[in-house]
């Protein structure tokens, strides 16, 4: 399963705030430009992250980005699916054999699209158990925070 750009950025933002603790609070403009990214696409996914009440923003002298002791505490599984959302696997509704956009004719009867779906609600239970503090325990989060010191973070 590949995740959404958004959900990536979503997870690299906490495990950078999770690290970062009290000692500093990026704004949303630098986390954007130390992971490469447009600003604009790290906005939307803070603000969907504020809006969970999984990180703090405040602008300003003083200002910046913060995570919330509901976001060190996090589900990694209920994170991925707020981001993903509840879309399927693959697309029965818009796909043929014939690419022309039709339903598929095997819509009803397809065996694969309900193994396809378990297989996704199994990716999201095995990181259900995982929260922002666990992806971030040593030696991880160690190593994320030397690198964060450095002017780009490659994550």
């Amino acid at each position: 399963m590949r995740l959404l750009r958004s959900t990536d950025l979503a997870l690299r933002v906490l495990m950078r705030l999770a690290v970062a603790g009290g000692d500093a609070n990026p704004t949303t403009r630098e986390v954007a430009e130390a992971m490469g990214v447009p600003y604009t696409h790290a906005a939307k996914v803070v603000a969907e992250l504020q809006h969970m009440e999984l990180l703090t923003a405040r602008r300003g002298r003083g200002g910046g980005l913060a995570l919330t002791e509901q976001g060190r505490t996090a589900s990694v599984g209920a994170l991925v699916r707020a981001f993903e959302g509840d879309g399927e696997v693959v697309d029965c509704e818009g796909a043929s054999a014939s690419g022309a956009g039709t339903p598929c004719p095997l819509r009803s009867a397809c065996r694969l699209r309900g193994a396809l779906r378990r297989a996704q609600e199994a990716f999201f239970a095995s990181l259900d158990p995982l929260t922002v503090s666990d992806i971030v325990a040593s030696p991880t989060g160690p190593l994320l925070l030397e690198i964060s010191r450095t002017p780009r973070l490659p994550l």
